[in-house]
């Protein structure tokens, strides 16, 4: 089983110990190193290269995501959880926007911790359910694209008019995927359903068919 290597970054060294022991419970998960500030996750990522930082954006110093920012620069395979006591849509809004794979609140259960961490190691995109609620009504702005009956005759499933519906907007994989919160590959799967149930690709006729069928969120 290949090794999780994990680096922790938080400013209280009772919480570290803490994580640091749930990871030692787990095959699976290593921590390789543990950082109190900004500047030295930055500088311990670089030197011990971890596939995952479970990075407290809100540690005291200079602005709360530089470190995610030179994170994503000088690391760019390292996967950003983050780590939060703060229920606040904004800095979840703003931390996907700069980079980060997922975030989950420092309340949540053990279990959600541990699924939070191994997600966003494969590559997939998570947010803590307690923050699913505003992530609907915030994030997306209008939402649930509506689903009407002739779609559902065309045999596309709610996913995918979703899919359709941000693809015909113009948004990229990327944004689609921090979207609905589901991997750059997932949403290229979701395409290919989509262009064979509609026997086409193009944008151009998504964007006619979501125009016809009342699927644009605007």
């Amino acid at each position: 089983m290949s090794e999780i290597r994990i680096l922790l970054a938080d400013d209280h060294a009772v919480l570290r110990a803490g994580l640091k022991a749930l990871l030692a419970t787990q095959p699976d998960l290593l921590t390789v190193g543990e950082a109190g500030d900004g500047s030295e996750t930055v500088r311990l990522a670089e030197a011990l290269q971890p596939d995952v930082v479970l990075l407290d954006v809100t540690m005291p110093g200079n602005d709360q995501f530089a470190a995610l920012r030179a994170l994503r620069a000088r690391v760019p395979h390292a996967r950003v959880l983050v780590l939060t006591m703060h229920r606040d849509f904004a800095l979840l809004r703003e931390a996907l926007r700069l980079g980060a794979a997922g975030f989950v609140l420092k309340q949540a259960a053990a279990s959600e911790l541990l699924t939070a961490i191994r997600a966003v190691a494969h590559d997939e995109a998570y947010v803590d359910p307690a923050l699913t609620r505003s992530v609907i009504s915030g994030y997306l702005g209008v939402e649930s694209v509506p689903l009407t009956s002739k779609a559902q005759v065309d045999g596309l499933t709610a996913r995918e008019v979703e899919v359709l519906s941000l693809c015909a907007e113009g948004h990229s994989n990327k944004e689609i995927g921090v979207r609905l919160f589901i991997s750059v590959k997932t949403v290229e799967s979701h395409k290919a359903h989509i262009g064979a149930k509609l026997s086409s690709r193009s944008r151009v006729d998504w964007l006619r068919y979501a125009r016809d069928k009342g699927l644009l969120g605007h």
